[in-house]
């Protein structure tokens, strides 16, 4: 029988790709779960493979709506959560949340590029005083 601190955490570890593992099978770099001074278990974290999907999943999850079928609002703070999470330092992300969204590639960059001007406070910040504006 499966100790009950494994079995509470299995629905967590399934929510994040991650394993629960018997003792016998834990291996460097899992994290030892004790249990009133006894090791019962390991949690195995989730690799990188996969991980954009899994975020994924879990955004469509959380809003309860497809994401091609989120307005254009939405999705743009989807990217914005994705550009916070560090997802679109992974390779082709541009390409599988295009394609996750149902828009085209060029549109995540527009979205990624809106984040970044509303960081910085406009396009102005990034281009320089305008010639045109008096004070």
């Amino acid at each position: 029988m499966e100790h009950p601190l494994l079995q509470a955490l299995r629905p967590v570890a399934d929510a994040i790709g991650a394993q629960v593992v018997a003792v016998s099978e834990i291996a460097e770099g899992d994290i030892p779960l004790n249990f009133e001074g006894q090791l019962v278990g390991g949690f195995r974290m989730p690799g990188l493979h996969g991980v954009l999907a899994r975020l994924l999943s879990r955004i469509e999850h959380e809003r309860g709506i497809p994401l091609r079928e989120l307005s254009r609002e939405d999705k743009q703070a989807v990217v914005r959560e994705l550009n916070q999470l560090g997802a679109f330092t992974l390779r082709k992300a541009v390409e599988e949340v295009a394609d996750a969204m149902g828009v085209s590639r060029f549109t995540i960059y527009n979205y990624l590029n809106s984040t970044n001007d509303t960081r910085t406070g406009s396009r102005e910040n990034k281009e320089g005083p305008r010639d045109d504006i008096t004070s």
